[in-house]
């Protein structure tokens, strides 16, 4: 069990990142406290971090996008219509169907039926794709 210095509250040393350079192998704060200041730093310098991202490529350029669009215009067309859709009310998210998680992607196994959609989590998703490959019609 350790203290945090930030919440006071003690805790596991699951709770704690390791960090090899503290005395007993972990951080002084808890893993919900380092969550909490790194999401708070995020925000109070987000035009700094939004700079950061684009210029690492996390966002994609106009140009890649169109052309993106133009080779998979089912798979972008399913999108907008799970999309619309899920605005609209006329389709809610659920949980993951493998694992129950809340965060989900809508998968399609065919992009020309843009509304049957499985309901996945990031890490299932990317399994599923990893074993089965693309949706059809892409």
């Amino acid at each position: 069990m350790k203290i945090c210095f930030k919440c006071g509250e003690d805790l596991p040393f699951s709770e704690f990142y390791e960090h090899k350079q503290m005395a007993d192998g972990y951080l002084g704060k808890c893993k919900g406290c380092a969550k909490l200041d790194v999401t708070e730093n995020r925000n109070k310098n987000i035009d700094k971090y939004r700079k950061y991202d684009r210029d690492r490529g996390n966002r994609q350029t106009p140009e890649y996008l169109i052309e993106l669009r133009a080779k998979y215009p089912n798979q972008y067309k399913a999108q907008n219509i799970v999309s619309n859709a899920i605005r609209d009310g006329k389709l809610h998210k659920e949980p993951c169907e493998i694992c129950g998680e809340s965060k989900v992607h809508a998968h399609h196994d065919d992009y020309l039926k843009p509304l049957n959609v499985r309901w996945l989590c990031a890490a299932h998703h990317k399994q599923w794709h990893r074993d089965n490959g693309d949706g059809l019609n892409k």
